[in-house]
This record gives C-alpha cells, sequence and structure tokens, in this order.
C-alpha cells in the first residue's frame, strides 16, 4: 500500500466535505475488484452502526440509470458528448444523493468519481485531463473525496475477471492500449494528488487488498475524527466512527489468530 499535496490551482475551486460526512471514492479499471471491496468495508460499517450509503458513477440515481445505460449498453457516444454526460450524472448525484448524506454525517461510498472521468475521457479519450477534470468540479461545485482508493492491477488480468463474468459493456471491450493509458492516467493522478490518494496493489487475494483499505480507511476516519474533535461537535458521528476503528481492529486481530494457527 502506497499513501500518496493537492494538484495545481485551476479555474475551478476545490471545496471541503459539506458537514461531518466522510467521502471515499474507489478507482481503479475493470476488474481490480472495486465492487468487492466496497462491499467488504460496507459490513465493517454495518457491523459498528455507522450510517453509511453506497453509491456508483454513473448509475447513482435514477437519472444516473438512464445515462449508465446510454453509455455503457448503447451505441457509439462522441467521446466529448460522453464526458458531459458523466458531468451531468455526477452534477446530479452529488446534489440529490451525495451531499445531503455527508451534511447529515453518514460515510460515502462511491464506485468511480471525477477521477474515473479524468483517466477514461481526459487521458484514454486524449479530451485533455486538466478539461476534464475542471467539468466534473465545475459540476460538481468543487467536492472533492476526502480519500481515494485507487486499486491497482494488471490490465491483462483486470480483463481476464471481465471476461469471466460474462457479457461485456462498451467501456468493458476496449483494447489493450486503452486499458493500459488508463493505468497510467490513474498512477499520474496518484503522483498530483498524494494526500488524497492510497493506492492498493489489486493483483492479491481478496482479503489482502482489503486488509490495505481498511488501514487506508481507519487512517482517513482518524484524520476526519480530529477534525471534527476540534471544531467541538458532531459527537454522535464521532462515537460512529470509532465504533468503525474497533470493528477494523478486531478484523484485524481475527486474521491475525487465524495466520497463526495455519
Amino acid at each position: 500500500m502506497t499513501t500518496a499535496s493537492p494538484p495545481a490551482a485551476s479555474g475551478a475551486p476545490v471545496q471541503p466535505t459539506p458537514g461531518p460526512g466522510l467521502f471515499i471514492s474507489f478507482e481503479g479499471g475493470d476488474g481490480v475488484g472495486k465492487t468487492t471491496q466496497i462491499r467488504i468495508l460496507a459490513d465493517l460499517l454495518t457491523a459498528a452502526d455507522v450510517d453509511h450509503v453506497l453509491t456508483r458513477e454513473p448509475g447513482g440515481t435514477e437519472l444516473g440509470i438512464e445515462i449508465r445505460r446510454l453509455l455503457l449498453h448503447g451505441g457509439h457516444v462522441a467521446p466529448r458528448a460522453e464526458a458531459l454526460l458523466y458531468a451531468a450524472d455526477r452534477a446530479h448525484h452529488i446534489a440529490t444523493r451525495v451531499r445531503p448524506a455527508l451534511e447529515r454525517g453518514a460515510v460515502v461510498l462511491a464506485d468511480r468519481y471525477l477521477d474515473s472521468s479524468v483517466a477514461y475521457q481526459g487521458a484514454a479519450r486524449s479530451l485533455g485531463p486538466q478539461e476534464v477534470r475542471d467539468l466534473s468540479l465545475w459540476a460538481t461545485e468543487g467536492l472533492l473525496p476526502d480519500l481515494t482508493v485507487l486499486l491497482d492491477g494488471d490490465p491483462d488480468l483486470a480483463e481476464r475477471r471481465t471476461t469471466g463474468r460474462g457479457a461485456k459493456d462498451r467501456l468493458e471491450q476496449e483494447g489493450d492500449a486503452f486499458r493500459v493509458a488508463l493505468r497510467e492516467q490513474f498512477l499520474t493522478l496518484v503522483q498530483t494528488e498524494p494526500e488524497r490518494f492510497v493506492v492498493v496493489d489489486a493483483d492479491r487475494p481478496v482479503d489482502q487488498v482489503a486488509d490495505d483499505v481498511i488501514e487506508a480507511v481507519v487512517a482517513a476516519v482518524r484524520r476526519h475524527g480530529a477534525r471534527l474533535t476540534h471544531g467541538g461537535a458532531h459527537q454522535g458521528v464521532l462515537l460512529g466512527l470509532e465504533a468503525f476503528v474497533e470493528a477494523a481492529a478486531r478484523r484485524s486481530a481475527a486474521g491475525s489468530d487465524q495466520e497463526s494457527r495455519s
């Protein structure tokens, strides 16, 4: 696991997470295991009785479901139209689902966010990473996650995993050059915003990947809790986050006991 200063300033201002909630996004190419890791993390949050929301882009709202169908299961979409459709989905998703959850103090787990657009449309589609990033920041009023977990995997292995899932969507059908360019752009994003990203090697067994993901989230929760404590409010949120840290510690201890017995 590699922990990774804010990027150079651009025309779109970046805003802090609204309210006491915690916003965590998961990124990476298709087939790296984002859905699996989000579910493992969600189970821990449930065990700690922490208010949390699982969502995805595109498709986290009713409007998003229709946009997802057009983007992933429809016919050809011109690259600039593709970028604008993702931005439209993101604008509605943040305004109607993510911000309200953060404002009430929930943990939001998002399967993809603006970094996917920067990597897919900005780099792999050659539309310009900064231009696409600025478009998304405008659409979301500058909202960035508190933590972004990049599941980094070998594109060939990830491609074999997507093949095993059955019929591929429009983006999963892209060729090797596209997948390599996508991975390179994600890793470039880590270099420009190392304070937000954590890179996790996704080519290992699921439990090993989960250990690193949970470690990164615990660190983010502790940073977030320190901010809330400094603010002197949101005690209910703090108690929930402390319970999550305890649940994560129990999971780690159980894993260590199992290894020592094997």
